[in-house]
């Protein structure tokens, strides 16, 4: 096959990990030829069925496209249109297309499909472990998924830093861990430099989130921080303080535009609301249990609209 493209969810450990396993894949048993990385996100989905992808061409953990010959996910939002959900039903019996809103990880899905065929990379299985762990956040603790130590959590710290060459950091990690393990990776130069400066602007964070915090009625811990780009906010931040909150909703201010995040305490046992599908109404999207939109920073007049529809959502007393 000519040269082919794979596009994958990023900064995001489940898409970095998702797009190992199919460019292994379709390399060593598609005979396709993977020559072209393309990192997307959520910022791209107002014209993501409108996008001419480079083809032929794979997609993981993102949005349904009708030109993917390979895709996969898990997300609740990703047939964005009715025609998108057709065009998909119509293949998904002729291409590589996994679709399972309930899968904990697009990495899990891929594997599970696919594992006979990634035989030969015995630290996939563990790539996948960790993968799953971090979307569904299925940490022991808060401590844990703010400053852990495992080697998968120091690599998906550093992908918060987009502003040193993002995209080429993004290819740089899929090549090692296509061929290492994940402590040799995280331990890399190139790693272990960019995690100590992110635990520092986590810390630095911390104190952000702290000033700002405020919990709302119904246990929804809420704050809205500008940051300079030193200080990195984690989605976890508000449970640090508010550890009993149901919900969380964050706005995050930077230069680059406005970032809203909202997720169900995973610490607490409860049916949380369809997040994800709360942030599609905004333009976002996301999982049963976080969901999350970016807005330019001219639309700072729209967050207040946002937030508040979350709210009156998370308050609403479950049925």
């Amino acid at each position: 096959m000519r040269n082919a493209s794979l596009y994958f969810h990023y900064p995001c450990f489940d898409g970095l990990v998702s797009a190992v396993l199919a460019w292994e894949f379709l390399e060593r048993h598609e005979g396709w030829n993977v020559s072209d990385f393309h990192p997307v996100d959520y910022t791209l989905r107002d014209k993501w069925l409108s996008s001419d992808l480079k083809t032929p061409c794979a997609i993981v953990d993102f949005l349904y496209h009708p030109r993917a010959a390979f895709w996969a996910d898990h997300h609740q939002t990703s047939l964005l249109t009715r025609a998108a959900e057709e065009d998909f039903e119509r293949r998904k019996d002729k291409a590589c297309l996994l679709f399972d809103p309930r899968s904990p990880s697009c990495a899990a899905l891929i594997f599970r499909h696919l594992r006979r065929s990634l035989v030969n990379k015995p630290h996939f299985k563990e790539m996948v472990a960790w993968a799953e762990k971090i979307d569904s956040a299925d940490y022991s603790s808060v401590q844990e998924a703010i400053l852990g130590d495992a080697a998968a959590l120091r690599i998906s710290r550093t992908l918060s830093m987009e502003d040193e060459g993002g995209a080429e950091y993004a290819r740089f990690l899929l090549r090692q861990l296509r061929d290492h393990d994940l402590g040799y990776v995280a331990d890399l130069e190139e790693v272990s430099r960019r995690e100590v400066r992110v635990r520092r602007g986590i810390l630095s964070g911390l104190q952000r989130v702290k000033a700002k915090l405020r919990v709302e009625s119904g246990d929804v811990a809420v704050f809205d921080t500008r940051t300079n780009g030193d200080q990195v906010i984690s989605r976890y931040a508000p449970y640090y303080f508010a550890p009993n909150a149901r919900y969380s909703i964050a706005v995050v201010r930077s230069p680059k535009g406005i970032r809203i995040t909202a997720m169900r305490n995973p610490w607490r046992r409860f049916r949380s609301i369809a997040l994800g599908r709360a942030f599609a109404r905004f333009g976002g999207g996301g999982h049963q249990r976080v969901g999350a939109v970016q807005l330019p920073a001219a639309h700072c007049n729209r967050v207040h609209n946002v937030v508040e529809s979350l709210l009156a959502e998370m308050q609403r007393p479950a049925r």
